[in-house]
């Protein structure tokens, strides 16, 4: 993020439950000023349902069930279907890159993203 921070702005973050620590939290907002982030709360096993920390309980409030109809906890709903996308991706096209330089990466990455979805179009037929 540190490195991403340099060239993009961001809104909102998305990660998973492995960054779920009050550092990570406090990093993105206040350091590199991200308005919100969405980290599921990994309950590390210590039995206690509420944190004390103010950003991992801040996270708990948005995200813990609520009744139908409720915006917040929709948010992180469909994270499966981008990690099956991902693994499907690197499992046909590859998980690493050639590319030396970063310019030839990026085409690279364009050129995956191309292939990725010519093959999305040629299954739907």
């Amino acid at each position: 993020m540190a490195q991403a921070s340099l060239v993009v702005t961001w809104d909102r973050v998305f990660a998973d439950a492995a960054f779920d620590s009050e550092e990570h939290h406090r990093y993105a907002r206040v350091d590199l000023g991200v308005r919100s982030t969405v980290i599921p709360l990994n309950p590390r096993g210590q039995g206690r349902k509420w944190p004390t920390t103010p950003y991992r309980r801040q996270m708990v409030k948005r995200f813990r069930k609520k009744p139908k109809g409720s915006q917040h906890r929709r948010v992180f709903g469909p994270r499966w279907q981008v990690e099956s996308a991902f693994s499907r991706h690197k499992r046909r096209l590859g998980s690493a890159l050639g590319g030396r330089s970063d310019a030839s990466r990026e085409r690279e990455c364009q050129l995956r993203v191309l292939t990725h979805n010519l093959m999305l179009l040629a299954a739907h037929r």
